[in-house]
């Protein structure tokens, strides 16, 4: 199963076998590493943009680069405005302002000549060329990223493994940002950069996240499991072989309780979650399916699938005692004493009342 085949990946296989090969064997036999769903991309969705020089790289996009400039995170060498509109509103006006403010030159030049500097994207008339932003050493969120006794149990960061189309990965930080997630941990091998498409895909969310990077993934699962995180992967919906060969709880996502700090897992386009990764997991969420469904129509693309399980899970945050605790205790669901209220949840150490 491609993706939340794993939600590991961005096409996810909702019934069937979980895929849990690593990339590295699909490269081995002369596959492309994001399946299937990246073999149908152009080859300009995944060629960078050219690059002024100096090391800059061309933002395109109202409101990346109006999110750019209010972040400051990112060296603004100069700002172009599409030339031939009379007076400038709303948004573009206050680009203006803030670049005359940051001494940030602004040129005019002509549509085509925008164009052609980000290679026919859509740029809404507004391109800046800017230094370019990378995901932080994920140890520099060490202190804030362990969990303590009497801390906020809701806090949910996004793990990220190997996703290769910027288009997608822009589309997950934009769902990520809008739900409220706290962070967002990429892989650093087998990952897309955090590139002008990504932060037009996402809206220009990238550009104010916290996101960050490390070579090591399933070792940083395994340090915040000991520091008391939930490490929640993806799967595709369990069928016969997986609830056989699995080891790890599987439940829907729907039924999960999220009562402590969790990490959400999601793999690669085509293979999903890296063996290891998977087995650093501690839960499996899926996502059910509501009909039966034809062959080819199995999957879900990955920023889908990431949209329905974070707003499964942050919904949550609403009456939420400031405590942290619960009204009353989770009850057996197969006991007939128990309340109807009460949510029907899998029993095992993943969901367990805290």
């Amino acid at each position: 199963m491609a993706l939340l085949s794993a939600v590991g990946g961005a096409t996810w296989h909702c019934c069937g076998r979980l895929l849990t090969r690593p990339i590295s064997q699909a490269a081995g036999r002369g596959e492309r590493p994001g399946g299937e769903e990246l073999s149908r991309l152009l080859l300009d969705d995944l060629a960078p943009t050219p690059r002024p020089a100096g090391g800059l790289e061309v933002l395109f996009g109202l409101s990346p680069c109006l999110l750019a400039l209010r972040a400051a995170r990112r060296r603004v060498a100069r700002l172009l405005l599409q030339a031939g509109r009379s007076r400038l509103q709303g948004e573009r006006a206050e680009l203006l302002r803030a670049a005359e403010a940051r001494d940030i030159p602004v040129l005019r030049p002509r549509r085509r000549k925008l164009d052609v500097l980000c290679r026919y994207q859509v740029h809404q008339g507004v391109c800046m060329e800017v230094s370019p932003l990378r995901p932080r050493p994920w140890a520099e969120a060490g202190e804030a990223g362990e969990a303590r006794p009497g801390d906020d149990p809701q806090q949910l960061w996004l793990v990220l493994e190997g996703l290769q189309d910027p288009r997608n990965l822009g589309a997950v930080l934009r769902s990520a940002h809008f739900l409220g997630v706290d962070k967002v941990i990429t892989s650093r091998r087998n990952s897309c950069p955090l590139s002008p498409v990504v932060s037009k895909a996402s809206a220009g969310a990238m550009e104010v996240m916290d996101v960050f990077s490390t070579d090591d993934l399933a070792g940083f699962l395994q340090a915040k499991a000991r520091q008391g995180w939930l490490v929640a992967g993806t799967v595709g919906c369990p069928g016969p072989e997986i609830s056989l060969s699995s080891e790890i709880p599987i439940t829907n996502c729907l039924e999960f309780l999220w009562d402590r700090p969790t990490l959400l897992v999601l793999g690669n386009e085509g293979s999903g979650l890296s063996r290891e990764v998977q087995a650093s997991c501690q839960l499996l969420l899926n996502i059910r399916p509501g009909r039966q469904l034809p062959p080819g129509l199995e999957s879900l693309n990955v920023s889908v699938a990431a949209g329905i399980l974070l707003h499964s899970i942050c919904s949550q945050r609403k009456g939420f005692p400031v405590e942290g605790k619960r009204e009353q205790p989770l009850q057996d669901p197969q006991d007939p004493s128990a309340s109807s209220e009460v949510p029907r949840v899998a029993q095992h150490p993943g969901l367990s009342s805290r």
